[in-house]
């Protein structure tokens, strides 16, 4: 009988540490990700999937479809939305290089629905606002909230060690 640790391959030839486990996906892995844990970066691809395919999609779209003049809020908008949906591709290779957009998402977010939705909510007034589609979509930031590995984002953007 093997010994759950050991590095002999067992009768299939496979190492046990190598075999799939979901508890190794909670397991910080310094050899490949500086001590991240894999379903952080599987959240974090994910996120950038959405975000490549979703807003994308959709700033693009607004933008070729429009017609007339733009508003200048509204073109600075779309048009930071086209970018930010065009380079989170990156992401998607390089999830930990691309963390700060994932901040600016959960910043935003978070703004917008403190600072417009909360109120309406308060008083009762968010159901059948224009808004409302809005609030929905942004509620959703709780999965950037919770793929962003926090303690390597402090570690290498906030508090970077000193050479």
């Amino acid at each position: 009988m093997q010994l759950a640790n050991s590095t002999t391959p067992s009768a299939d030839g496979i190492k046990p540490s190598s075999r799939f486990s979901l508890l190794n996906l909670f397991k910080r892995d310094y050899e490949h990700y500086d001590g991240v844990p894999p379903i952080n970066i599987y959240l974090l691809r994910l996120l950038y999937t959405l975000m490549f395919l979703f807003l994308s999609l959709d700033a693009w779209a607004h933008v070729l479809n429009h017609k007339g003049n733009w508003e200048s809020t509204n073109a600075t908008a779309w048009c930071l939305w086209l970018g930010y949906g065009a380079i989170s591709w990156i992401g998607i290779i390089k999830p930990l290089k691309m963390l700060p957009i994932v901040l600016l998402e959960i910043v935003y977010k978070t703004a917008w629905l403190i600072i417009v939705a909360y109120p309406l909510w308060t008083k009762n007034e968010l159901v059948g606002s224009p808004v409302e589609g809005t609030t929905n979509v942004y509620m959703l930031v709780i999965l950037p909230i919770v793929a962003m590995p926090w303690p390597y984002f402090f570690r290498t953007y906030i508090m970077p060690k000193r050479a």
